[in-house]
């Protein structure tokens, strides 16, 4: 089982991660946690260049080439193996980021699924939990503390970044896969979990 869990910044994902954790902890599921960009050293390198405040040079598509360099390191070290091995595999983010932040925030269009369909390699999440919640309210939360690049970017971008992940549960609702579910956060981070264990009790029994 391949889970990931995506929301703008500041949508509650640590508290959420932590949850799903312990659940699995607790179930006895062998499993590993991992994250985007980033997950293996390679990758952990590249993620320091995307986020690091300094780079204000970057542009939009090296942005993007960056996320599919770190992903195509990430699904084949360490995604794909662990899969085979039977663990369940949990992603802090997976290729919808790049969709919502790029595609979408960065207005790349197709050529960020166009780059990442070999960096993914047909390696998709089989459920992915989206903690939906308002940019305005997620963007509160966070203010104050350290941010890196993309957290530090205007408001309008955090907005069309999260039109890009309604876009993104609109199309898959009508392939009818269902894989991305839409978890309102923008509530209590203890009512918000208890929607994802329920999901989680659905698939994993």
């Amino acid at each position: 089982m391949f889970i990931s869990v995506e929301g703008g910044d500041g949508s509650g994902k640590s508290t959420q991660l932590n949850n799903i954790k312990n659940y699995l902890e607790e179930r006895g599921f062998e499993y590993i946690f991992t994250r985007e960009p980033g997950g293996t050293e390679i990758g952990e390198k590249i993620r320091e260049i995307i986020l690091d405040p300094e780079n204000t040079a970057m542009t939009d598509m090296a942005e993007a080439l960056l996320y599919a360099a770190s992903r195509a390191q990430h699904v084949r070290e360490k995604i794909l193996p662990a899969i085979e091995e039977g663990k369940v595999v949990v992603c802090d983010r997976f290729v919808d980021s790049s969709l919502a932040y790029q595609a979408a925030g960065r207005d790349l269009g197709d050529v960020v699924w166009q780059v990442n369909a070999p960096a993914v390699d047909g390696c998709m999440p089989d459920i992915t939990i989206f903690l939906n919640i308002s940019p305005d309210i997620a963007m509160g939360r966070i203010s104050g503390r350290g941010m890196d690049r993309l957290e530090k970017e205007a408001l309008d971008f955090h907005h069309k970044v999260y039109e890009g992940y309604l876009k993104l549960i609109e199309e898959d609702e009508k392939s009818g896969k269902r894989r991305i579910k839409n978890v309102d956060a923008n509530r209590d981070p203890e009512l918000v979990w208890q929607d994802i264990k329920e999901i989680l009790d659905e698939k994993l029994g």
